[in-house]
């Protein structure tokens, strides 16, 4: 008996290592998938900064309702942000299966956009009640 392998044995390593290949690459597409929706958490409270950033530069503009429209449309604009990274998030983690990583779970990726997107719909709503006459 030889100690080369068999050309079967040679068969079953390469294709167990092309399955750990596969399974690594799965597990990066899932990092991948997981920065790619926190830049787009960013972007999107970049988004409802700058409605915010608006309203308090600008909020002596006159008619009153102008700055309070331009900042709502930024916010609203963050939170179809957050929404689109869930989305496209939670679709790219239900395609893909989890290795060794452990990436965020699709339930926490919807919470976080969530409460993100309630918080800015606060925010835009907050922008409407503000009184700026007195400053």
């Amino acid at each position: 008996m030889s100690d080369d392998k068999s050309s079967t044995d040679l068969a079953e390593d390469r294709t167990e290592l092309a399955q750990d290949r596969t399974d690594w690459a799965e597990d990066r597409t899932l990092m991948a998938n997981e920065r790619t929706f926190a830049g787009w958490m960013r972007t999107g409270l970049a988004s409802v900064g700058i409605g915010l950033g608006f309203n308090a530069l600008f909020g002596k503009l006159e008619p009153a309702w102008l700055p309070k429209l331009i900042a709502t449309m930024f916010i609203v604009i963050g939170i179809f942000v957050f929404w689109a990274a869930q989305r496209k998030g939670c679709d790219v983690h239900a395609r893909m299966q989890a290795h060794k990583a452990s990436p965020l779970k699709p339930t926490n990726m919807r919470l976080i956009a969530g409460f993100m997107a309630f918080g800015s719909f606060a925010l835009a709503i907050g922008v409407w009640l503000m009184d700026f006459s007195n400053s």
